[in-house]
This record gives structure tokens, C-alpha cells and sequence, in this order.
């Protein structure tokens, strides 16, 4: 199998920004042609076999997806109805990024209005109006990409051994990260919510249950370097000093998450073994303490020790 990619923050943050907003306008495409789903599913991208995808969307005559392309570096759209349109993927504003893709949605006759500023950023600047010059790096976008394709296997590989309610595999356009959630089925107290421009309600319906969710976020400024992350809602007193492996895993008191840096794992003789231990005990840790059923979890060959 081919190595885990590695990914330099410092090389990736300005093409990961820049791609953060182009997701958000997909997403956002995605968001108001799809029915309604719980938790907000409905809105997310999946990632494919050469970048991000809508998968189907619904729309008058029909359906359609929009693909955003790593490895020739193109988003396209395709119908239904047999028609197509390409555009390149490019150093350029968010402004004329989201004017493009409009203009090539309206020639395919798919009419859609988004609420056209991004969520969960701050600040969160109206896309007509982002005219700052922004960075493509396609070489560092495909590393990203490659990475998420490695990271997408395992969660999937962790997802069926879970028999209970549990989210698909898929990457949220809002915090720019890729993320699978099990559910206890129970309800779980009213979340505060809080998220930079995010409305209050759509936090708490997204946690209206207990959850146990893990996922990989490629970092931030305040956070420079791509991690793997852990967390429950609601959080019991006792969860953060549970034993989570492997050994470089650490609770947050920060981020109220179990974290595991990209690079362990990357680095590791077995990097699929290495986050499926990480999996599979930081849910230990939310399941023990938050007293889940255990009949919800499967054996299967490939998650034994």
C-alpha cells in the first residue's frame, strides 16, 4: 500500500483556507436543494476517489453534483439531464471562485440562492465581497486529499463495528474536517451552542443525543498541525482521564478533546493500527463512563487487538 502522505502545516495553511471557503460554497449549494436529514447530514461532502464530492443533489429536472477535483485540479458539474461544466482550480479571489461557479450553474439551468457568507469563521466576510488574492497549491491539496482518502478507510473500517445509531463518514464544510458519530439513543441535554457564526439551534439539534464522535482536522493558526480528535457530549467528569492509546494521545482540557497528532500516526509502523486503537479507545472512554449499551458494538476480525 502506498505510504501515508505527510503534511506540513505551514506549506498547506494558505491553500487549506482557500479551499475551506470554496467548500463552504458548495456546501452551501448542497444545503438548500437537499431535504432536511438529522444532524445536519444533509449538508456534508464525502470524500471520492479523486478529491470531495456532493454526491446526488436533487434539483427541477433532475439531479446533480458538483466534484471538487484534486488530482487534475477542476471542480465539475455534471446532470442527469447530460450536461457538464468544468472549471479550473486556481490561485484567485473567493469572489470571482463563487461568481464562476453561479454562472456555470445557471448555463446547466440549476437555479439555486444560497445565504451567501461563510459559517463557523470569524470573520466571516460575504463571498462577493472576498476580493483578496487567495492561494491554490494543487501539490498540497492532493496530499491533503490522499491523506483524508488513508483517514476515510479506517473510520469507515471503525463505523461497522458499531450497530447502533451511527453519522456516515463524511466532511463537514463548516470546521473544514472529516468526522464519523455514534449515538447511545439517548437524548442528551440541551447544547449551549456557540460556534462563530453559527445559529444556536442548529448546534443543539445536531446534539440532541449523546454522542461519542471522533474525526481529523487538518489545524489552524491557533492550532498548527493536523490532529485527530475525540470527544462526547455530554462529557462526563470522569472521561478525560480514562486510558486512550496509543501513548501519544492527550485529553485537551482546551478543546475538551482526546487529541492525537497526523504525524504519529503518519509516522507509525502500522499508521491503519495506530488510529484504530485510538478509535476504538476514546470510545472505550466515552461508553465506559457515559454508561452506553453495550450490545451496540460488533466483533468484527479486522477491529480485535
Amino acid at each position: 500500500m502506498l505510504p501515508w502522505p505527510e503534511l506540513n502545516f505551514d506549506l498547506l495553511k494558505d491553500t487549506m483556507g482557500t479551499v475551506h471557503l470554496w467548500t463552504q460554497i458548495i456546501g452551501k449549494i448542497r444545503l438548500k436543494k437537499m431535504p432536511w436529514l438529522n444532524h445536519s447530514w444533509h449538508v456534508t461532502l464525502y470524500v471520492s476517489s479523486r478529491g470531495l464530492t456532493t454526491g446526488s443533489v436533487p434539483y427541477e429536472d433532475g439531479i446533480f453534483q458538483i466534484d471538487l477535483d484534486f488530482v487534475a485540479h477542476e471542480l465539475i458539474i455534471t446532470s442527469s439531464e447530460g450536461k457538464k461544466e468544468t472549471m479550473n482550480l486556481y490561485s484567485r479571489p473567493v469572489a470571482d471562485f463563487y461568481t464562476e461557479v453561479f454562472e456555470r450553474l445557471n448555463q446547466m439551468g440549476i437555479e439555486v440562492e444560497i445565504y451567501a457568507k461563510p459559517n463557523e469563521v470569524d470573520p466571516s466576510i460575504p463571498f462577493i465581497e472576498d476580493i483578496q488574492e487567495r492561494i491554490y497549491d494543487g501539490e498540497q491539496m492532493n496530499l491533503l486529499w490522499l491523506a483524508l482518502v488513508k483517514i476515510e478507510l479506517v473510520f469507515t473500517r471503525f463505523r461497522s463495528g458499531f450497530t447502533g445509531k451511527c453519522s456516515p463518514v463524511h466532511f463537514f464544510w463548516g470546521a473544514f474536517d472529516l468526522a464519523v458519530t455514534r449515538f447511545s439513543g439517548r437524548e442528551a441535554p440541551k447544547h449551549p451552542g456557540g460556534a462563530p457564526n453559527m445559529p444556536d439551534r442548529v448546534m443543539q439539534e445536531a446534539y440532541s443525543h449523546e454522542v461519542s464522535s471522533c474525526g481529523f482536522w487538518p489545524g489552524s493558526e491557533a492550532s498548527p498541525a493536523p490532529m485527530f480528535y475525540a470527544y462526547c457530549y455530554p462529557t462526563p467528569a470522569d472521561f478525560s482521564k480514562q486510558p486512550v492509546a496509543p501513548d501519544e494521545a492527550f485529553y485537551s482540557e482546551e478543546l475538551g478533546e482526546f487529541i492525537l497528532p497526523y504525524a504519529v500516526v503518519q509516522q507509525s509502523d502500522d499508521p491503519e493500527a495506530t488510529l484504530m486503537k485510538y478509535l476504538k479507545s476514546t470510545y472505550k472512554a466515552a461508553a465506559v463512563t457515559g454508561n452506553w449499551d453495550s450490545s451496540l458494538e460488533c466483533n468484527l476480525t479486522y477491529l480485535e487487538e
